[in-house]
């Protein structure tokens, strides 16, 4: 998406060719106007896709390409991006409806009413913890790590204090908001179409990021002194 939104949007501002390099952690764009070749390179940030945003992009570009001869063309759509809106949702709502999901999977898995109460709290906090966490740029791997800790700790309380049915539902659901996060089948799709450097940095990202929530799950049941967790 992003080499085809670039190629049709510098071909719509007049270019006579545009290239686009992607790389895991940075992009490099080259553009030739008159046989002038300019080509920068910027860095990628770690961060949840805005659907919003890429709405809105989509729109600019397709606007720009229906418009016809316009000298003020560039500017016209240079403020158009400036007037993007980036509103996002609030946090106190992610971490509610995010709770909710996770406290559906335990009732969906033959939770009790106590074990899926459990389950919604520790996905809140633990949703909480890592929009905080992101939000002041943290390490990513280290931000998996604290809300695996956080979520598995609230959820191993059905151990510690014998809440509920079965322990072993709270513990497994209260983790799963971790699952969008990681960029396996996004791994394979780059492969698949022909960006193996993407792909491959991906796949070890995700391998990173599995290991990291396994660390932090971990880490809550050490601190609890459980002995045993699974079905």
């Amino acid at each position: 998406m992003v080499v085809d939104l670039s190629k049709r949007l510098g071909l719509a501002l007049g270019m006579n060719s545009v290239e686009c390099s992607l790389n895991f952690n940075a992009i490099t764009l080259t553009t030739i106007c008159d046989e002038r070749c300019i080509t920068t390179t910027r860095d990628t940030i770690n961060q949840s896709i805005n659907v919003n945003l890429l709405v809105q992009i989509q729109q600019i570009i397709n606007k720009t390409e229906a418009t016809v001869d316009s000298t003020d063309l560039i500017d016209r759509t240079t403020l158009a991006f400036d007037e993007l809106d980036k509103t996002v949702y609030q946090t106190w709502l992610v971490g509610i409806f995010v709770g909710a999901s996770c406290a559906a999977f335990a009732y969906l898995n033959g939770g009790s009413w106590s074990i899926t109460a459990v389950t919604f709290i520790a996905g809140m906090v633990a949703m909480f913890t890592r929009i905080y966490l992101s939000k002041h740029h943290f390490n990513p791997f280290i931000t998996v790590i604290v809300t695996a800790f956080i979520a598995s700790l609230i959820g191993a309380t059905t151990y510690y204090f014998d809440i509920g049915n079965n322990a072993d539902i709270a513990v497994a659901s209260s983790v799963l908001l971790l699952v969008p996060s990681f960029p396996l089948i996004n791994s394979f799709s780059d492969i698949l179409k022909g960006y193996v450097n993407i792909g491959v940095g991906r796949a070890v990202f995700t391998y990173m990021l599995t290991l990291s929530a396994c660390v932090g799950i971990v880490m809550a049941l050490v601190l609890l002194r459980i002995q045993h967790w699974g079905f």
